[in-house]
């Protein structure tokens, strides 16, 4: 196995070649402000400051150049600038369904499926809106109409895309979940807006292993007073058998044939709802509307992620995250979307590199996590795989290590696009990401994202550039959610973003600008480290722990004690067969000194089963922290929002023991 490529922070790693960055979706879209609107930009980072300075300018060009179906009598894309509070676009009408299938061409296909049971296969365009067309006719003979709920436990398959676009279409709202969520994880977030149908699969495979789900299913209903039908898609089993008050999925689009139609609906009219991670208390059930949602993927997918029509876009995820819906958002620009169903290790960390060679995917996104775990594998796509169709490669869902951008360019394809993103489900989009006219520097994202005001505030509420702050907007983005649901007067609305700085939103993540205009997301700003004064995120201390290969995972908190005293523990997850030893504690107190230094170094470094994560990912720093604070397990997390519970029960338990030696 040969070493990953050794990189620093800042180190330049590509630069778009003349032709790659002309061909580009924003350079063409520079030339049409030019040749339409006679506005010239020497530079991305002129064309950024345009975007934000006149908002009404950007946002009315983004629908003009992508076309979008927006009607009605709008005389304003804003009203008022103040956040909460700002309104676009009012008199408009729109729809997102009907954003997608003007994109419609005969000549490429509208989906690529594969899961670990079925072979890659093609969905038409023809196909997909004649089951859209069938799906909503049977919806709507259900009794689904505008402002109805819809709820699915599905896994990324073509019929949640096919169920979620019918949905739209009829303006029913729309909110999902993938069938690997605990019980009481599904009820909590469903029960919230009072669902009039739910979908449902029998079960999913994953890593070989079949999950049948139907009494998870059964015990869902029984909570969901609101429910009028179920809809049984047959996934586990094809020949699974519906029980007297299921609909089968197959007679939901078995109905008298209908035309495909879109119902025009205000542009802030609830298109989905998605929900925060829920560590603590009942997750968010965030609201987002049909028009912010187009505008911004249109602009985020089509410019930033540049993808153009006929390329197959691939993100590895499932519906319970926020990217399964900016996945489909590639559908808005003329993409190819590229769903995968299944675990991404099985049978081996080729599975999904194989099927991006068979699909010709031209982006291939995923988490920062499995390409860590691909490059800790000693995998080397590039070797084992053609990748002719390959031009760019995404990663979110948390910082993307120093070493790992340096491993992309070695192991994947030395002239591959690297976009890393930073956004969150709250916007359901990217605030800083890709640029195509940029260069790529290690450990760094390219800019901010058109549209999106996003700065570093200090404490006082000063922007700073160079140094690490507060990840802020500024100013509103369309996307930005329209309403949190049983949220009447939008307390919690304000108290999630605008707490910190009065009409400003604070994300709660650390970022970093550079002078020439690139950024470094540092982790979550509530769990920062504060030693001598000094604050600074958690994700470059992971990228130096996480590069040793003793290292599996690692995860460090700051933890305030009495008398002024500061304790920072480093517990690290090791590989296969590893031991934590002398001499391996000495090797990572040492490395972490060199790479960074002396304040960076742990208090103490304590071996643990598993690093506790949420279902999408994230470490959970804040839960346990807490833990270590003396909160019970109970109120730190609900179990239905952890990828392994007994992963944090190991801390609770750490925790009261601790508790019992220091008292």
């Amino acid at each position: 196995m040969s070493e990953p490529r050794q990189v620093r922070e800042g180190d330049l790693l590509w630069t778009p070649a003349p032709e790659f960055a002309a061909s580009s979706n924003l350079a063409d879209y520079q030339s049409w402000l030019e040749r339409e609107r006679g506005l010239r930009f020497d530079g991305y980072p002129a064309l950024w400051r345009w975007s934000v300075d006149d908002l009404e300018a950007f946002w009315t060009s983004i629908v003009a150049y992508y076309d979008l179906p927006l009607r009605g009598s709008w005389d304003r894309a804003l009203t008022g600038t103040e956040m909460p509070g700002a309104r676009w676009f009012e008199g408009a009408e729109i729809n997102y369904a009907e954003a997608v299938f003007r994109r419609a061409r005969a000549d490429r296909p509208a989906l690529a499926f594969q899961s670990e049971r079925d072979p890659l296969r093609l969905v038409e365009w023809a196909d997909l809106e004649s089951s859209v067309a069938a799906a909503a006719a049977g919806l709507r003979r259900l009794g689904v109409g505008r402002g109805d709920r819809v709820v699915a436990v599905i896994p990324n398959i073509p019929e949640a895309v096919i169920a979620f676009l019918a949905c739209a279409s009829i303006g029913a709202i729309w909110a999902s979940c993938s069938p690997d969520f605990g019980t009481r994880s599904l009820i909590d977030r469903f029960a919230q807006i009072s669902p009039k149908v739910l979908i449902a699969v029998d079960g999913y495979t994953y890593g070989g292993k079949r999950f049948d789900r139907r009494d998870v299913i059964e015990a869902i209903r029984a909570e969901l007073p609101t429910l009028e039908r179920t809809v049984l898609v047959p996934y586990l089993d094809p020949g699974v058998a519906a029980q007297p008050d299921e609909l089968p999925w197959a007679e939901l689009l078995a109905g008298p044939a209908e035309p495909l139609r879109f119902e025009p609906v205000p542009f802030d009219h609830p298109l989905w709802v998605v929900y925060s991670s829920g560590t603590t208390g009942l997750p968010k059930a965030i609201v987002h509307g049909h028009g912010g949602i187009v505008l911004e993927h249109a602009k985020v997918i089509g410019l930033h992620c540049d993808v153009r029509p006929g390329d197959r876009m691939f993100w590895f995820t499932t519906t319970g995250w926020m990217m399964w819906n900016l996945l489909l958002g590639s559908l808005l620009v003329g993409g190819t979307t590229v769903l995968y169903d299944g675990n991404p290790g099985y049978p081996d960390l080729g599975v999904l590199w194989e099927m991006a060679d068979a699909a010709g995917v031209t982006l291939f996104g995923t988490s920062a996590a499995f390409l860590a775990a691909s490059m800790k594998a000693g995998v080397r796509p590039g070797d084992e795989h053609e990748l002719s169709d390959l031009r760019a490669i995404g990663s979110t869902g948390s910082p993307l290590a120093v070493e790992v951008f340096g491993w992309v360019y070695d192991a994947i394809k030395p002239d591959v696009w690297l976009v890393s993103l930073s956004g969150g489900t709250d916007v359901a989009s990217a605030f800083v990401g890709g640029v195509p006219t940029l260069p790529v520097h290690a450990g760094e994202l390219q800019g901010a994202s058109l549209g999106a005001k996003v700065e570093a505030y200090d404490p006082d509420g000063h922007s700073i550039v160079g140094e690490t702050g507060e990840l802020v907007l500024t100013a509103p983005l369309p996307s930005m959610p329209v309403f949190f649901w049983n949220d009447a007067d939008g307390t919690r609305y304000r108290e999630s973003y605008f707490e910190m700085y009065p009409g400003i939103w604070r994300h709660g993540d650390w970022i970093r600008f550079t002078e020439r205009g690139s950024a470094v997301i540092e982790g979550r700003s509530d769990s920062t480290l504060n030693r001598q004064g000094i604050r600074f995120g958690t994700s470059e201390l992971y990228g130096v722990v996480e590069g040793l290969p003793e290292i599996r995972d690692s995860l460090v908190i700051g933890l305030e004690l009495p008398g002024s005293r500061y304790w920072m523990p480093l517990f690290v997850a090791l590989a296969d067969g590893m031991e934590l030893d002398h001499d391996l504690e000495a090797k990572i107190r040492t490395t972490i000194r060199e790479a960074l230094s002396q304040r960076h170094v742990p208090d103490e470094i304590i071996a643990v089963p598993a690093v506790p994560r949420t279902l999408t990912g994230k470490k959970m720093e804040v839960p346990v922290k807490r833990l270590l604070q003396g909160r019970a397990l109970a109120d730190v997390a609900a179990p239905g929002s952890m990828a392994d519970p007994t992963a944090l029960e190991w801390f609770a338990t750490f925790a009261k023991q601790r508790a019992a030696a220091t008292a």
